[in-house]
């Protein structure tokens, strides 16, 4: 995801007051499980796809998605939280839409090569992003540390001009009705979860500084 500023809580109480015990986020576990079972079914399809054609563009686009799958699992907690409906929707789509797509056999908009050579642009634009993130990396929109190396110095959001470009390439090799849908969707969701992500982030002084130094969320020029 992208950038994120995490904070510290401290507590105090008397000397016979016990730690309060953690609380389980059980929303949490069942987006792990949901996110590992989509992942699956989407590895399944698009191994046997590229298997029977030979064509490696949806194992692009699988390597990205196989991203998403470990950062959520070994992400650092946050300090805070959007957990309003509408960032609950926004990551809904975006996350869960793009392992639904599938390899259908139609006519490609252009070149294998073409959608190869996109779809690999984005795969190295999110793997850059997510190296700078580390454990910082996070679905829905929270604090958990701020990131300004590496991509973020050009972008706000490098990885999610990663995800729309291995989604662009994947859309060129299976224009099918039902994945031109699911992407559009997903992508919209996304765009729109950026700008849902800094009404958190900018609640804190140092990511409104950041904010002036990179003007751009995702794609120069344009957003």
């Amino acid at each position: 995801m992208s950038l994120a500023l995490a904070r510290g809580a401290a507590g105090y109480g008397g000397a016979a007051s016990r730690p309060a015990a953690p609380r389980r986020d059980y929303g949490e576990f069942f987006a792990k499980v949901a996110i590992l079972t989509l992942f699956s079914s989407m590895a399944m399809r698009l191994a046997q796809e590229a298997a029977k054609t030979g064509h490696i563009t949806g194992i692009l686009m699988l390597a990205s998605e196989a991203l998403v799958v470990a950062f959520t699992l070994v992400r650092r907690s946050a300090g805070a939280v959007d957990r309003s409906w509408k960032a609950r929707t926004l990551t809904l789509f975006s996350t869960f839409g793009p392992p639904l797509v599938r390899p259908i056999t139609v006519s490609a908009l252009s070149s294998e090569s073409l959608a190869v050579v996109i779809s690999a642009i984005g795969l190295i634009i999110v793997v850059l992003g997510k190296l700078s993130l580390g454990r910082s990396f996070g679905l829905t929109p929270a604090n958990r540390g701020i990131v300004s190396t590496g991509v973020y110095r050009f972008l706000r959001h490098p990885i999610y001009l990663g995800y729309v470009l291995t989604h662009m390439g994947f859309a060129i090799a299976f224009p099918a009705d039902w994945n031109l849908v699911i992407l559009i969707a997903a992508d919209s969701a996304l765009m729109m979860r950026a700008v849902c992500e800094e009404k958190t982030l900018a609640l804190d002084p140092a990511y409104r500084a950041y904010m002036q130094r990179v003007r751009w969320r995702v794609l120069p020029g344009v957003f």
